[in-house]
This record gives C-alpha cells, structure tokens and sequence, in this order.
C-alpha cells in the first residue's frame, strides 16, 4: 500500500510541476483607439467605433469567430470606464488603457484584412476609417507578445486617431 501511495504521489508531482503556467489573457488580445482632437489628451465621449470589412461593412463576430464575447453581434468598441471605488486609487475595467476605446479580440484576429471606423454620434467630428496592424493588437500575454514583437512594430500600441471637426 505504501508502494502504491508513493507511486501516485510521485505521479502526481510530476503531473502538477510540469503544467505550464497561463496568463489570465490567454487565447485574447485587445485593440484600443485613442481618439481625440489634435492638442487635447482626453479622448472624446460618444463614439461609434466599429470593426469594418474592406466594403465598410460592420463585421459580424459569427460563432465567436473573431472574439470570445459577443457572437453573432457586429464588432463594436466599448470605452474604458472607471471600477474603483470612491476614496480608491483609480484603476479602470482594462488596466492598459485609461479613457480609451477597446475591444476584446481572439489571438487569431486577421487585423490586416480590417479597418475601424468612427462615427460622432453628436455629429461634431467627421467620420475615418482606418486601416488595422497587427501591431495595434494588445498582445497581454508575454509568451505571445514576444513572438509578434520579434520582427517589424513593437505590440500593445493604441491606434491613434486624431479627430477632425465638421
């Protein structure tokens, strides 16, 4: 019987040390825009920001083929928003990022076939598309990241959008 215990906690042990440690951001990469006028650090309130195609469609996250969150739902951004309590330090909900837009995106998004596109609901700015890179994914986990930074752009920079005024 000891024999036996022995075994399978020897067993065991191998079992738990050779796991390989994930990252809480596995298989998930981010895009953030930072959008704001030429001069001001703020990024402006009540955006559209929308995935398109090359036709400038909105792109439909069919099955969850593009991200794990919303399927069947087209692609459009969320804005960072504060989670801290009052009297807290302030943290936001995507630590990466502070008054930004992101979205959530598989590891496996084509950025390159893509565009965003953004829409002033207010109706102050014009609307832009612009094209996407992959270096404009946020790329969280340092396995991952190491492997898209070996060659061209660094990883984990905002597309940077300057508004322009009607």
């Amino acid at each position: 019987m000891k024999y036996l215990f022995s075994i399978l906690f020897l067993l065991y042990s191998i079992f738990v040390f050779s796991q390989i440690q994930h990252c809480g951001y596995d298989f998930t990469s981010y895009i953030v825009v930072n959008a704001h006028e030429n001069g001001v650090l703020e990024n402006a309130k009540d955006l559209k920001i929308t995935i398109v195609n090359e036709n400038g469609k909105e792109v439909i996250n069919i099955n969850n083929m593009y991200s794990w969150n919303k399927g069947n739902e087209p692609l459009i951004f969320t804005k960072n928003y504060l989670v801290n309590k009052e009297g807290e330090k302030e943290r936001y909900f995507f630590p990466y990022a502070k008054d930004n837009y992101f979205i959530s995106v598989a590891n496996t998004f084509p950025a390159e076939n893509f565009s965003i596109k953004i829409e002033d609901s207010k109706g102050i700015y014009k609307t832009q598309t612009i094209s996407l890179q992959s270096f404009n994914l946020y790329i969280l986990c340092s396995s991952e990241n190491e492997k898209a930074k070996m060659f061209g752009k660094r990883t984990n920079n905002p597309v940077e959008v300057i508004l322009e005024k009607k």
